[in-house]
Parts: structure tokens; sequence; C-alpha cells
């Protein structure tokens, strides 16, 4: 017998998941607000995610070890590396403006000082400031407002 998602009936048992998982996960993605979760269990991967107001599940056999690779490949372009790239000090989500609807603090093309408030980031319900570190011309963003960030990753690019 083949082991595997080539096996038609092994592939329909993978898509069969408990929907109380899912459930649960919809619903921490709702009290977080997050865009997106994965777990992985055995060898499942299950990801349940949000886009345009819904919540979508989809439930996947776990890549190969080889797939791991990918992003050590793109470790190079990694923008976080730029001499004038901002990175997040935290996980949190990015705001790109002081208020819903409140002129954004900074656009491409943006001359900003160092110290100035590029960005806030909310962590754990508490708005926090992130200030450029050098003064020059904001020529990248890389987050959209209301965005989940992580801890390191690049924010902007000031050159």
């Amino acid at each position: 017998m083949a082991s595997g998602p080539k096996n038609p009936d092994m592939s329909k048992s993978k898509l069969t998941v408990d929907q109380d998982l899912i459930r649960q996960l919809a619903k921490l993605l709702e009290e977080t607000g997050l865009s997106e979760i994965e777990i992985e269990q055995d060898d499942n991967r299950i990801r349940v995610g949000r886009g345009g107001g819904r919540v979508v599940a989809t439930a996947a056999p776990m890549a190969a070890p080889a797939a791991a690779a990918s992003p050590v490949a793109a470790a190079p372009s990694d923008p976080a590396k730029h001499p004038g790239a901002i990175t997040s000090p935290m996980v949190g989500t990015a705001y790109l403006a002081p208020s819903p609807g409140a002129r954004p603090f900074i656009e491409i093309g943006t001359h900003v000082k160092a110290g100035d408030t590029i960005v806030i980031v909310e962590a754990m319900k508490t708005m926090n400031q992130i200030t450029a570190t050098r003064s020059g011309k904001v020529v990248q963003i890389f987050v959209e407002d209301g965005q989940p960030v992580e801890f390191g990753e690049a924010l902007v690019i000031v050159e």
C-alpha cells in the first residue's frame, strides 16, 4: 500500500479535520486580531485565515523537509538586513496613522528625521510609537495599516 497523498483514500482522510478545533482557531483569530494561524499535528497542517471578513480553513499534509529550506534561500534578499531598515521591536499590529482615518505618519518619499514617529505597533493593547533611527527619505514601506508584524520584521527603509 502506498503511504502518502497519492493514495486517494489517504488524501480523503487527511482532509477530515476536527471541526471544533477549526472553530477554536477561528475564535482565536477574532480574539487576537490575527489574519492567519497555522498548527501542525502529526503529519497534518491546519491553517485558518480570514480575508474579507470571513474565516477560511485549509488542511493539508505537511510539506517535505526540503521545503523548509526555501526561507533560508531568501535570506540574502531579507529587507531587515538593509542598512536603512527600521524593524519592529516587538510582535504586534502595525498602524500607519495615529488614528483611523487620519493622515499616515509617512508615505514613500517622505523625509524623516531621527526620532520622528513612523509607525505605531500595538502590543497587548498598548500603542508603541516606532521612531526613525536615522534621518533620510522613506523609500519603501513593507507593512499595511492593521497588519500583524513579527519581532525583527522590516517596517520601512529610510535612505
